[in-house]
């Protein structure tokens, strides 16, 4: 079997999982609950989440690297500032905040428990290829990076 590394782009794998969360909470609809706050806080998730991964593209814009997730070795430079001196990987987190504002709209157990399968994901397919190639290419000035700033968050 192939291995999915680098192979689907992030976005894609969001809408998949946005859709299989869909589904599930259709399949299972016992394990729904109301919350009555759910549209505000759903809404509130997504904007942030959507926030965090557009700071993350426009600070690698400024710094005029590749934002192309399938090519990391491509990157020109390791961006350190801003935003990522919080996360490594705010544009995966934006992602990861939106899908659990989805959740919670959502608001079904059976759908959330898919979250932690996208961090997972994430780290293993997308996350930690990329970590490789940015190693083999920037070498100590990005190994110093991933010591001082924590993957996620």
């Amino acid at each position: 079997m192939p291995s999915l590394e680098l192979k689907i782009p992030p976005p894609l794998v969001w809408l998949v999982f946005a859709a299989a969360m869909f589904g599930v909470a259709h399949v299972a609809p016992g394990y729904s609950h109301s919350l009555p706050v759910r549209i505000v806080l759903a809404l509130a998730l997504g904007t942030f989440g959507a926030a965090v991964a557009l700071i993350g593209v426009a600070s690698f814009h400024s710094k005029n690297t590749t934002v192309n997730p399938l090519t990391p070795s491509a990157s020109s430079s390791v961006v350190s500032s801003g935003i990522y001196r919080i996360s490594r990987n705010p544009m995966y987190l934006g992602l990861f905040l939106a899908l659990c504002g989805w959740a919670v709209y959502l608001s079904n157990v059976v759908a959330a428990l898919l979250l932690p399968v996208f961090l997972a994901y994430m780290t293993r397919y997308q996350i930690k290829p990329e970590e490789r190639a940015l190693l083999a290419k920037f070498g100590p000035e990005f190994e110093q990076y991933m010591e001082r700033v924590r993957r996620w968050v």
